[in-house]
């Protein structure tokens, strides 16, 4: 069913709802009538053309990086999940062996938040086609990166046991335990949003999908250490020092510190129950997508806009739309999905108007113009394709 006949009521009831979920009438083509079908094959256009650029030598693709390779798998696996599908299982999984064959834990480069995007879509593609050596891949990263989170202990301390510095066991007066080391190296003094909500979100399907406590205890100090310390105006900051508690940039407030703990957040609510966690997931969530840094009065996403060179920045938003997609296949709130439902429609359409030579080719640049194909370009439009198969409906 599509359900643009119920945004509207949306917008008439975000008056008189807390976390304003209503739908902004400003924004730019917020349904789409396009068929299930016809949403199926679009975004497996898309994944095939990406294809091209595959090394299976070391399971890379040839123009972006060793992290945005992983998100690449990631959209995969989820459109074979959300389309009741198979067709990407021997590509992923292979291609995932390949990357942990190679790479112990999936960390080529000594950065955790590097070995947790391969980890994350071991963790899809298990859910997806239920290889019992996906889930041993993510529990193995999620084991080695534990020993880089700060424990009630380090924190009380001052110390910790793989850093040659001394520790902040408190910062802002909020005190430094779950948070996750940015990288490995001893001398780093890096912990940020990303890498400790990345492990926030593995941790939560890990206990989602195997029911040990000790996952869920994770998700929970990481979760807290990202709502005590790194959230200002519903908005996920990036980074503190763990030395000296100095902070990132203001300006540094990108889509992919907010996307991935609402990821986290929404399979944390469904394995504890707790109450809090989703109210801070709707906080997230209607502040993000409404009156987030990264988007104009239209609703079209304008961060990682890169037409003429690869970057860090271009794929960040496609972690947002993931995370959205997780939290709407699990949240019981209407006005949620369908405010998330009516956002990924925005992104869809942008994609296919503006950004599409019309070849199943997207640029980077979602609010357009349309360029000839990139990888960089490919790999940020995966998520919003594979995400409107579901957000849309299954009769539509």
């Amino acid at each position: 069913m599509i359900l643009s006949s119920l945004v509207f009521a949306a917008v008439a009831l975000s008056t008189v709802n807390a976390q304003d979920l209503g739908v902004p009438l400003s924004w730019r083509k917020f349904s789409t009538d396009r068929h299930i079908d016809e949403r199926i094959a679009l975004s497996k256009a898309a994944i095939d053309r990406i294809q091209q650029s595959l090394d299976t030598s070391n399971a890379e693709y040839s123009g972006i990086g060793f992290w945005q390779s992983a998100n690449v798998y990631a959209p995969m696996a989820l459109h074979d999940d959300l389309s009741g599908t198979t067709t990407y299982q021997s590509t992923v999984t292979s291609m995932l062996t390949t990357a942990f064959s190679q790479n112990a834990h999936y960390d080529k480069y000594q950065y955790n938040d590097d070995a947790m995007w391969w980890a994350s879509a071991a963790v899809y593609a298990y859910r997806t086609y239920g290889d019992s050596n996906l889930l041993n891949y993510a529990i193995d990263t999620w084991t080695h990166v534990s020993d880089y989170v700060v424990t009630a202990a380090n924190a009380a301390a001052g110390s910790h046991p793989l850093k040659s510095y001394s520790l902040a066991g408190s910062c802002d007066g909020q005190s430094m335990e779950g948070g996750v080391f940015w990288r490995p190296t001893s001398d780093d003094q890096g912990i940020n949003s990303i890498t400790t909500g990345l492990y926030t979100a593995l941790s939560a399907h890990l206990a989602d999908l195997t029911g040990d406590s000790k996952y869920t205890d994770a998700a929970i100090r990481s979760a807290n250490w990202i709502k005590r310390l790194n959230i200002r105006d519903n908005i996920v900051l990036d980074s503190v020092n763990a030395h000296d508690c100095s902070r990132s940039p203001d300006g540094w407030r990108f889509t992919y510190n907010t996307g991935k703990f609402i990821e986290g957040l929404s399979i944390l609510t469904s394995v504890t129950g707790d109450s809090q966690w989703d109210t801070l997931l709707l906080n997230l969530v209607a502040t993000g997508v409404k009156n987030g840094p990264w988007q104009g009065s239209d609703g079209i996403i304008t961060e990682g806009a890169s037409p003429d060179s690869n970057n860090d920045g271009v794929g960040f938003k496609s972690v947002l739309i993931r995370g959205l997609i997780e939290a709407y296949r699990r949240t019981q709130n209407q006005s949620l999905s369908i405010l998330i439902h009516s956002y990924v429609d925005v992104q869809y359409n942008a994609l296919l108007d503006l950004a599409s030579d019309g070849d199943n080719e997207y640029s980077s640049a979602w609010a357009g113009p349309a360029q000839a194909y990139t990888t960089w370009g490919q790999m940020a439009a995966l998520d919003v394709l594979v995400a409107a198969i579901v957000a849309n409906g299954i009769d539509g």
